[in-house]
């Protein structure tokens, strides 16, 4: 294993013991629910079914994003231990985060110039990003350097898919990226838009869907779409949802019938309460990896 430090963002949404387990270290978001500051850590200052309840009942929910000040003391307590580090962010087109980790980066840069500090933008957002951060540490464990691993994460981050639906499209529209009145009929007519993250690391939408069954089967169907060899797909398969973990199971099993070498090997996570505060409640996401997102 390689001497130097795996770090990224709470918004890898992955449960504590991956982190452990995997010896990736995280620095936390923050969100406000109801007006009150919580950090983004895993569950443990309020449980993932308490945050999306009081959202469902109507609690207000904001986030914030890592600060220069919180990086600088994150990066720093590895460098004293004379180690390096490389840390990849959320994606720059869902958050500025990446702009206060370059920043933190500069200035501890000139206080350990004999350290390296390399901060990546993953172009990728919570389990995406859990998955990322997964094969840098296999890699890393390989015996592959910081550099090695580095440069593995800058040419492979666009092979990573992220596809998301929501069966309700109340916080879409709080976020701006579905109109009032395009929410208001699509909840009427049972509208679940099926969504991805771009080339440029942007949630974008890209199919309107009725039902709930019709858009789990499109979500799978890209997957058969864009998947590294097709249905013979034997990497891993991440899902997270925001508290509907039946959906969620809904979507593992029609991929198990799609993808054979997958069956028993799905991983299941909570969307995070960064993340979630922006999706909402309803959220299903599937991440694999496939061939180079380009649009």
């Amino acid at each position: 294993m390689g001497d130097y430090v795996l770090s990224c963002c709470s918004t890898a949404d992955m449960d504590a013991a991956f982190y452990e387990n995997r010896d990736i270290k995280y620095v936390c978001f923050h969100f406000f629910l109801g007006g009150r500051m919580y950090l983004d850590d895993l569950g443990s200052s309020i449980s993932f079914d308490e945050f999306y309840s009081r959202m469902a009942e109507g609690a207000d929910t904001k986030t914030s994003q890592v600060n220069v000040d919180e990086y600088v003391d994150h990066f720093e307590k590895f460098l004293i231990e004379g180690k390096d580090v490389l840390h990849l962010t959320l994606s720059s087109g869902i958050s500025g985060t990446v702009n206060s980790a370059v920043i933190a980066k500069d200035m501890l840069s000139e206080k350990y110039p004999d350290r390296k500090l390399i901060v990546i933008d993953s172009y990728a957002a919570s389990g995406g990003f859990g998955l990322f951060m997964d094969k840098l540490a296999d890699l890393r464990d390989e015996g592959k350097s910081i550099d090695e691993v580095a440069q593995y994460a800058i040419d492979n981050r666009l092979k990573l898919h992220h596809w998301f639906f929501t069966s309700d499209l109340t916080y879409l529209i709080r976020g701006g990226r579905v109109s009032k009145v395009s929410g208001f009929f699509g909840n009427m007519l049972n509208i679940c838009p099926l969504l991805n993250v771009n080339n440029e690391g942007k949630l974008i939408p890209r199919f309107k869907i009725r039902t709930k069954k019709k858009v789990i089967a499109a979500c799978v169907e890209q997957m058969v779409l864009h998947a590294q060899d097709g249905t013979d797909y034997k990497g891993k398969c991440f899902i997270n949802h925001a508290w509907c973990e039946d959906d969620a199971l809904q979507v593992a099993a029609l991929i198990e019938e799609k993808f054979p070498a997958l069956k028993g090997r799905i991983v299941i996570n909570f969307i995070g309460t960064t993340i979630g505060s922006h999706t909402g409640p309803g959220t299903v996401a599937l991440f694999f990896w496939g061939d180079e997102r380009t649009a």
